[in-house]
């Protein structure tokens, strides 16, 4: 279940334009963009890292949306959110 509130924490933020303390906006989608708050800590990880180095690819450091844009599948990204989100409840 805490899992499960997180993701929704994670979607509120999404739909508004703050973000909180120790998090950061980013937006994924191959071809519609939307709008996700992760923590900043998850940008650390091995596979986030992933992520974000095919954002340099193809982005550079300009970001069509104004923010980082991860060029994925909006699934891909939702799975690994919730893969990082059970093993950071597990810490």
């Amino acid at each position: 279940m805490g899992m499960m509130k997180h993701i929704l924490k994670l979607q509120s933020w999404s739909s508004s334009h703050e973000v909180p303390k120790g998090h950061v906006a980013v937006y994924v989608g191959e071809f519609g963009k939307k709008r996700y708050v992760v923590p900043v800590a998850y940008l650390n990880h091995p596979s986030f890292k992933v992520l974000l180095k095919s954002a340099e690819e193809e982005f550079g450091f300009n970001h069509p949306m104004g923010g980082l844009t991860i060029p994925c599948k909006e699934e891909t990204f939702i799975s690994l959110i919730y893969e990082l989100g059970i093993a950071r409840l597990q810490r």
